[in-house]
């Protein structure tokens, strides 16, 4: 009885899951991509800096202007020895017309700062995939 009780809750669980799922994937082919992200979007991300050769952790927010175009500041930490290392980007995106509308450019200004050398600024370019 236990054995059965068990498997007959699994298998709901199973079909709850598939069913909201395919109401979600349903709701999200209505409408395009763009349309999809109407307020600021947060969250992390991982990056190497071609400059300084590191790694890089950080937080972002995307502030979307039109469907096309977001205001994209974010901070980054980077993983170095013997001192610390920071910077702060004042970006911007672009999503030119693609087909699913998942790839990005872009490009802005970048503020850097180390414990060990002082703080200067440079010029971003930038290109990604987002779903």
């Amino acid at each position: 009885m236990k054995g059965i009780l068990l498997r007959v809750t699994l298998v709901g669980l199973l079909l709850t899951l598939a069913v909201s799922t395919a109401d979600a994937q349903r709701r999200a082919r209505r409408r395009p991509v763009a349309a999809a992200a109407a307020g600021p979007r947060y969250g992390p991300h991982i990056g190497y800096n071609f400059d300084v050769d590191e790694l890089l952790l950080g937080a972002q927010l995307s502030w979307p202007i039109t469907p096309q175009f977001d205001l994209y500041p974010t901070f980054d930490y980077y993983f170095v020895s013997g001192g610390t290392r920071w910077a702060l980007n004042f970006d911007a995106k672009y999503r030119p017309p693609t087909r699913y509308g998942a790839w990005y450019v872009g490009g802005g200004l970048n503020y850097q700062h180390a414990s060990a050398g002082g703080s200067d600024t440079n010029l971003n370019l930038l290109t990604g995939l987002e779903g």
